[in-house]
């Protein structure tokens, strides 16, 4: 069985989702951040897993089901925390983060089967998920986030090392306003959709 890890900031304004602002307020963007980790987080509840674990930055709010451990997340750049988030996993262990609030228990179960590691690829040239079936930290570490080439460094890195890799979907991360409408137009039924709609109504009035 597997440990599913999530990667996420606190969704406190001006520290999460600030490419949204604007059009968006800093404490709207929060909001629109706060319910798009609703969302994953009760997607991860929901597929079956060993253990379940919130890698997070800042503390815990009433967004967090129950059933995950908390684990604060290390010092450094995000290849330094994914690595340590690995580290401290035995055995098969999958990873995504808050910005795809439209991933689904589909995408996640199984994820890991009949491979060594599989990268979910992000359109922007990043991941939304990383999984091994035997955690190397090593592999992640050194590898330069939040580039148009990170997605495609990080699959060398796992094929070079001789793994055999399944490729995910690939989803669109929630980063600007534009991604944002895209992800609420894909998944209509999620928290993120709805609080999306809320959000634009009211900056549309001001």
């Amino acid at each position: 069985m597997t440990t599913l890890l999530v990667v996420a900031k606190e969704p406190r304004p001006g520290r999460v989702k600030t490419r949204l602002t604007p059009p968006f307020t800093p404490a709207e963007a929060a909001g629109l951040a706060e319910a798009a980790l609703h969302d994953t987080l009760r997607v991860v509840a929901g597929t079956p897993a060993t253990r379940r674990v919130l890698v997070l930055d800042g503390r815990p709010g009433g967004w967090l089901p129950p059933g995950f451990d908390v684990v604060r997340q290390c010092a450094g750049g995000l290849d330094e925390r994914l690595a340590a988030a690995f580290a401290a996993c035995t055995g098969p262990a999958l990873l995504i983060g808050m910005d795809t609030p439209q991933v689904t228990p589909e995408l996640l179960d199984g994820a890991l089967d009949g491979c060594d590691a599989c990268l979910g690829p992000a359109e922007d040239g990043g991941f939304w998920a990383l999984g091994f079936t035997e955690p190397d930290p090593s592999l992640v570490r050194g590898v330069p986030m939040s580039t148009a080439t990170t997605g495609h460094v990080q699959h060398r890195r796992l094929v070079d090392a001789g793994l055999r890799v399944r490729t995910l979907p690939a989803l669109r991360d929630v980063d600007t306003a534009g991604d944002a409408a895209a992800v609420a137009a894909l998944a209509p039924g999620t928290r993120f959709a709805r609080a999306l709609a809320a959000t634009a109504a009211k900056a549309a009035a001001r």
